[in-house]
């Protein structure tokens, strides 16, 4: 960690465009940090360094001649599932080895057209399949953080764990990630970092690898609220390529970070307090509450009553997409190919060989719910209650509520190799029971460092808002910000 590498993206944009610093000197400041600390820590699955240099001298020339862009010469890092022009995207799965896409995401171009140095890619659960980067074919990702008087490696959460891990570490000043059940604001919080979850249609799916079409979500995570809003305002467009992307113009979510929260209503949903949940995120979310009485909001219990039908509905429609999905990677056209007796077996073996176990899971379960006799029984059926949820969350915000607070996760980070997760997937699935309803609604949602644990982890907060309302967040998210504190990891790596 060092200084030029401690500033965050408002911090690093101001000095740019003083010209006190040079985005040459910033990105060769993380180009060695990550040489430094990858091998303990194995965030990035590539490494950009040719590129990141060439484009950060071109971004220093713009600054020079007063065509300095949002983002210019900020070095971010690339979750494996953006497509990138002649870069590694391989979703970190075994088949899709070697891919190299002759085109960029849309997201991912927005972001070079404002000026961003690209580091490199980052790792990931594989096809976005997982909560803790364990199931990635690049081997797991680390946390930068560990407890109080302990070396035990913890799980920086998932998908987007090495997004989340090396953003805490100081890897890059920001990253793009992926939120499909909350695989942007669950790494978030086990990590001490901001991340925040749009609005569907808010982004361009055009170019990221898709896990769950309708679920998907792409976002950013970051130190803090301030660069969360500045990254999402650069990723954020309408599309023509995808038209899933809403017609609407993007805000301008910096400016909306100063207003006052006095008056807002925030909800509390009581369904969201769940049975074993542990007592300091109890108290870590009647902390939160607190702060916003005392920044002038009124505090509003509500109910979201189809709240416990959205895990089950949600590991129903997620898988069914996903078995959809990726019926395309075959060893036909590109990544793996087992050679095979014929065609069939080809088919066969390379997609036994490419997917990991985690994977094969959710594309048995996808294959199984939609296939005849059990389409209505199931798909059909958690279809419906995604519509239910979507209309508790409506029936909310029509009473007046115009955010609801909620924990993030239902504990800090835990062991990498824990053996009741690796016993049983279900446990693994349960780190997401506070987020999964959001993305069933499609509603905005972002995930706040409020705390730490006992031991010395961090937590967080979340915060539903409308749909495309994300700067009701982003300025309510402040509250936390202020009276929390921004939390960052012991280098030991």
């Amino acid at each position: 960690m060092t200084e030029l590498t401690a500033l965050t993206i408002a911090e690093a944009r101001d000095k740019l465009l003083a010209k006190e610093i040079s985005s040459v000197d910033m990105t060769e400041a993380y180009l060695s940090a990550i040489d430094a600390a990858n091998a303990a820590l194995n965030t990035y699955v590539e490494i950009t360094p040719d590129n990141a240099r060439k484009w950060a001298q071109i971004s220093d020339e713009k600054i020079a001649k007063g065509e300095a862009g949002a983002l210019e010469g900020i070095p971010v890092g690339i979750k494996d599932l953006f497509g990138t022009e002649g870069v590694r995207t391989q979703a970190c799965s075994h088949i899709l080895d070697g891919f190299k896409p002759r085109y960029e995401s849309t997201v991912t171009q927005n972001l070079w057209d404002d000026g961003a140095v690209m580091l490199g890619k980052l790792n990931m659960d594989e096809f976005a399949m997982g909560s803790s980067n364990e199931t990635s074919y690049d081997g797991n990702v680390v946390n930068p953080w560990r407890a109080d008087g302990s070396d035990a490696a913890l799980v920086p959460g998932g998908s987007s764990g090495g997004s989340a891990s090396a953003v805490a570490a100081q890897l890059c000043a920001a990253a793009t990630a992926t939120d499909t059940g909350g695989s942007i604001r669950q790494p978030a919080a086990l990590t001490g970092t901001v991340g925040i979850k749009p609005t569907n249609g808010r982004w361009s799916r055009w170019g990221i690898v898709a896990f769950a079409s309708s679920l998907d979500h792409a976002g950013p995570i970051t130190r803090d609220v301030r660069d969360a809003a500045i990254m999402l305002k650069s990723m954020a467009s309408v599309d023509p390529k995808d038209t899933t992307s809403v017609d609407r113009p993007v805000p301008n979510y910096e400016a909306a970070l100063e207003g006052s929260v006095k008056g807002m209503k925030i909800g509390i949903p009581k369904e969201y307090r769940i049975d074993g949940m542990p007592e300091e995120i109890e108290t870590l979310w009647q902390q939160g509450i607190d702060w916003y009485r005392d920044a002038g909001a009124e505090i509003v219990d509500i109910s979201l009553p189809h709240t416990k039908y959205a895990l089950p509905a949600y590991y129903i429609v997620a898988p069914a997409e996903a078995s959809s999905n990726l019926a395309r990677y075959d060893g036909v056209r590109y990544g793996l190919r087992v050679q095979g007796d014929d065609i069939v077996d080809m088919y066969e073996k390379t997609r036994a060989a490419g997917f990991g176990d985690e994977v094969k899971r959710r594309i048995m379960i996808g294959t199984y719910v939609l296939s005849a006799g059990y389409y209505d029984a199931y798909y059909l059926r958690a279809q419906k209650v995604r519509t239910l949820i979507k209309q508790d969350f409506e029936k909310a915000y029509a009473d007046g509520v115009d955010a609801i607070l909620t924990p993030a996760t239902p504990s800090p980070a835990f062991a990498i190799g824990d053996e009741e997760m690796a016993a049983d997937p279900v446990k693994m699935y349960l780190n997401d029971v506070f987020t999964v309803t959001v993305n069933m609604a499609g509603l905005p949602g972002i995930s706040v460092p409020a705390g730490l644990s006992a031991n010395g982890l961090p937590m967080g907060l979340q915060l539903i808002g409308r749909a495309f309302d994300e700067e009701t967040l982003f300025k309510a998210s402040m509250v936390i910000e202020r009276a929390a504190g921004r939390f960052a990891p012991k280098a030991w790596w």
